[in-house]
């Protein structure tokens, strides 16, 4: 089997580092779509109800179990805002959540917490949601070889993000973006010509990045083997044809199975030695969590 296999544990610590790059930005655009373009507190006409000198703690609890994400997105908020305020953090990013739980308290002006709460639960009920259902396709992966991936199916401009939380619900990271492997697909091979073409054309451009190659039926799955490729993915296979996907290629190469999969199948597909199960739900389809924020004066 190929050497060229991606490397989970860099990816994990380069997402990291790419979302923490990446707040800033995203929490300041998220503010500015509630305060008229422009990051103003005075621009939000029914916070100026509110006398500035009140000060109010923020309690954010949780309706529903799940697993918590967020952190350092909540923190941001208030950076942005260059506001001071304290908060006294119950949860951690990965951690369980169950019905009622108070996650973290906001204490500094009651003003500055009304304008912002929409802002703070979007982002955790968001990213709760993605960590809560990767924990739960994980679950049903136990004492299974196989790993979880996402995919690049994301909300546009919250890619990291969305990616982090992906982790935190103990999942792995597909292609964090383009640059980072190569991933051959319909197009690609329409275009180039051939499987092997397209895979020779890889080697020789980047030899050391993994080459994976998306296939559509059996027989493109043995020319893809044939070519030299590190990952197959097999798209929209029946588990018919996933079963004799792993019997022809016999553990050569790393496969992926991906393509409008359950919860119904994940395990079964699992249990028959897949490498990779990737699902572009994860991210794409998301549910949030029922949190709520309310103030209590001091």
């Amino acid at each position: 089997m190929s050497t060229r296999r991606y490397n989970f544990n860099h990816r994990h610590s380069e997402l990291i580092r790419l979302a923490k790059e990446d707040i800033p930005e995203v929490v300041s655009r998220a503010l500015r779509e509630d305060l008229g373009g422009h990051i103003n507190i005075d621009n939000d006409i029914t916070a100026n109800l509110l006398p500035k000198y009140v000060i109010a703690c923020a309690q954010i609890l949780t309706h529903e179990k799940g697993i918590f994400c967020g952190k350092d997105w909540i923190q941001a908020i208030f950076n942005t805002l260059n506001q001071t305020v304290n908060i006294n953090w119950y949860i951690k990013d990965g951690e369980k959540m169950i019905p009622g739980q108070l996650l973290f308290e906001i204490e500094g002006p009651a003003r500055i917490l009304v304008i912002c709460e929409r802002t703070i639960l979007n982002f955790i009920q968001t990213l709760s949601g993605v960590s809560t259902k990767v924990h739960y396709y994980v679950s049903l992966l136990n004492n299974t070889n196989t790993k979880l991936l996402d995919t690049r199916k994301t909300i546009p401009g919250l890619r990291t993000a969305l990616k982090y939380a992906v982790i935190c619900g103990g999942g792995n990271n597909h292609r964090i973006g383009l640059s980072e492997a190569f991933l051959i697909k319909e197009n690609h091979i329409i275009t180039i010509g051939s499987i092997h073409k397209s895979i020779k054309m890889a080697l020789s451009i980047f030899p050391n990045y993994p080459i994976e190659i998306e296939v559509e039926s059996i027989q493109e799955l043995i020319q893809a083997i044939h070519a030299g490729a590190d990952i197959i993915m097999l798209d929209n296979f029946s588990f018919d044809e996933i079963n004799q996907a792993i019997k022809i290629n016999n553990g050569r190469v790393a496969l992926e199975v991906s393509g409008n999969i359950n919860d119904l199948e994940v395990t079964k597909i699992a249990q028959i030695g897949i490498d990779y199960i990737s699902i572009g739900d994860l991210t794409k389809n998301i549910r949030s969590i029922d949190m709520s924020m309310r103030l209590i004066l001091k």
